[in-house]
């Protein structure tokens, strides 16, 4: 069992790795994803006040979005502006999330109550790269390549 704080009015911010498609990861603040390509799913949105069940509803839709055959893993941040960014392996694996009643439920509830806002964008993801820095030392050389699928 985990247990996280979604969305709340101070910076939060989670993610979680899909491991053999099934089980959930807590503790990586940015989600591993495959060599591209692949597609993101970004939602940003400004909340109204008090929780309303949202917090409740989060954790539910990123513990069903993680069922969902084609979800690579979710990255999370609020402040003012709430930034959820989702990845997925094919625009089939999205389509098939957006008709998930549950999530319907959840986005009807949003537009009625939760938001003062929202914009989602899809992208592809043709390149990423970025580093994982090594805590035990923070000298120079403690900066590892995480992954270069691109030019740079």
């Amino acid at each position: 069992s985990f247990q996280f704080s979604v969305f709340s009015f101070q910076f939060s911010v989670f993610s979680f790795q899909v491991t053999n498609g099934l089980s959930l990861q807590e503790g990586f603040m940015i989600a591993e994803t495959p060599a591209p390509p692949y597609y993101a799913v970004i939602f940003t949105s400004t909340r109204t006040s008090g929780d309303n069940g949202y917090g409740e509803m989060a954790e539910l839709m990123v513990r069903l979005a993680s069922e969902q055959e084609g979800f690579l893993g979710v990255e999370s941040a609020r402040e003012e502006v709430g930034i959820t960014v989702s990845y997925w392996r094919d625009l089939a694996s999205i389509q098939k999330w957006r008709g998930d009643v549950q999530h319907t439920v959840a986005r009807n509830k949003g537009r009625s109550d939760w938001y003062t806002a929202f914009k989602t964008r899809i992208a592809l993801v043709e390149r990423d790269y970025g580093f994982v820095r090594d805590t035990a030392s923070v000298d120079e050389s403690s900066f590892n390549p995480h992954r270069d699928s691109g030019v740079s």
